[in-house]
């Protein structure tokens, strides 16, 4: 009898993977960081191959924990950073280059020339996009411009190019399948999301050959199966969706107007906006939501914020301020505000709702009286007036108030932060038991689409307990603080 499902969830900075039982109760679990790899001031690069290796060794840990057959397991889900772009040799398998990832900013003079060519309106009635260097059309224009040979063997048709969750896919089945789902093609700046297929006129544009890109279908679809030489099985691979809208899909937003928001390397605001692909007037990004092949297809509006949890991992490995993030939420209570420190940490450009490429971070308010635990407290309250930002865009967008927020990701257990989110915002901050949203919505669909779960109404039935945080600050104390916070954005850039 099937049990269990394998989620596996790639990310930026950790390969993380999670069997999930039928209640949606974690079974086993296992995570290991890899390196990141900083060439020049703005490049952001990892290694594919060890991506793989450590996405492949934490889930033969994961597997190894849980003590179970590989017949009680039903099917294995793929959830991924979004936009980092691998390109790989057809006949070899063996990345050309290093993976560019999402953060990297090495392309904005390509988008400059976009912009200026006043191409941007035509990108973005297409793909729902609004130029930029986080996107990864521009990334594999470099690598073929860049990398000697590369466009010789993609012109030859030797060469692919894929998203991550393209690149585990294609080393979970030995090279078998070549294949990608609609959200993260929705990412890659080539995707047209109203005909659902890679765009002509956006590969002509950007130099790009068609041969080198995956077959798309819907995230819920079985894409093929676990090579048996890898968990001594075959286990069909039945879900794939791009981090935020697995998150969105496994935080059960499965109806128009539902809202979450993701605490991970960056922080995502996405709601789901049904059939409709809205279309935004305040800097936020319309996008494909995660759908199985039975079901309609889906869009939502997306706030992308480049640094988050990120900024957490600055202080820990850069700043050396704290040995572990979890000492956040204890240097930002004792202390009763930020003493007038702002931090923006716009370490990669400001993504929504500015679209600043060239931002860079900063600090404001430092006076002798400033202490490191003021200092904390205002990287981390940083991460809140962000997301408050892409949150104020979408009310203005679809004209009316969030009352609430569902949210998940690592830093989403940090309470103080999940307090102050709620004061800052207005709107009650919803955290489930399970913040592990990202792998439970690759698990969803993936058991959605082999029949491990009936129906999305029985999938809403399992959700358990709920942490609610619910403003405490009045309207002026409110506007007071986001006042100083958006005059401090505005200096920054």
């Amino acid at each position: 009898m099937k049990k269990y499902i394998i989620a596996l969830d790639q990310g930026t900075t950790s390969s993380r993977c999670i069997i999930f039982d039928k209640s949606g109760r974690i079974k086993s679990s296992a995570a290991k960081e890899f390196t990141q790899i900083f060439p020049k001031p703005g490049y952001v690069e990892q290694d594919p191959n060890e991506i793989w290796a450590s996405q492949y060794g934490v889930m033969m840990e994961a597997y190894a924990k849980a003590d179970i057959d590989t017949s009680e397991i039903d099917c294995l889900g793929i959830t991924n950073q979004r936009e980092t772009t691998i390109c790989f040799d057809k006949s070899t398998g063996n990345p050309v280059y290093n993976a560019i990832v999402w953060q990297c900013r090495r392309t904005a003079p390509m988008i400059d020339d976009i912009k200026a060519s006043g191409l941007s309106d035509m990108i973005k009635s297409k793909t729902g996009l609004i130029p930029d260097p986080y996107f990864s059309a521009t990334k594999i224009k470099w690598i073929l411009d860049n990398v000697d040979g590369a466009r010789d063997k993609a012109e030859a048709g030797e060469l692919l190019f894929g998203t991550v969750d393209t690149w585990l896919i294609y080393k979970l089945t030995k090279g078998k399948v070549f294949a990608t789902d609609y959200t993260n093609a929705s990412r890659t700046m080539l995707f047209n999301i109203h005909t659902m297929e890679w765009d002509d006129e956006l590969l002509k544009l950007f130099d790009i050959p068609a041969s080198m890109l995956p077959g798309v279908y819907p995230s819920g679809h079985i894409y093929g199966e676990v090579d048996e030489s890898l968990l001594g099985n075959h286990i069909p691979i039945a879900g794939v969706a791009g981090d935020q809208q697995a998150a969105l899909f496994g935080q059960e937003c499965f109806k128009k107007g539902e809202v979450k928001n993701t605490y991970g390397t960056g922080c995502f605001l996405l709601m789901n906006t049904g059939t409709t692909a809205v279309e935004s007037r305040n800097g936020l990004l319309t996008t494909v939501a995660a759908t199985t092949e039975k079901m309609e297809r889906a869009y939502a509006l997306e706030g992308s914020v480049f640094v988050a949890g990120a900024a957490i991992k600055w202080l820990r490995d850069e700043m050396k301020l704290i040995s572990s993030a979890a000492e956040t939420e204890e240097y930002a209570e004792s202390v009763p505000d930020t003493n007038g420190v702002y931090v923006v940490p716009a370490f990669t450009g400001l993504g929504a709702p500015y679209w600043d490429a060239y931002a860079r971070g900063a600090v404001f308010g430092l006076t002798r009286g400033t202490t490191k635990a003021h200092f904390i407290r205002a990287v981390v309250e940083s991460l809140a007036y962000e997301t408050n930002d892409v949150l104020m865009a979408m009310e203005e967008d679809c004209g009316i108030k969030l009352k609430s927020i569902k949210v998940d990701g690592g830093a989403s257990a940090n309470n103080f932060l999940m307090q102050f989110q709620s004061d800052i915002t207005g709107a009650d901050i919803i955290r489930p038991s399970v913040i592990e949203s990202t792998a439970q919505g690759a698990a969803y669909l993936a058991g959605l689409t082999t029949g491990f779960y009936g129906s999305t109404e029985e999938i809403i039935k399992l959700s358990g307990d709920m942490d609610v945080f619910t403003s405490g600050f009045d309207e002026e104390k409110r506007k007071e603080l986001i006042s100083g916070w958006k005059d401090c954005v505005r200096r920054c850039r």
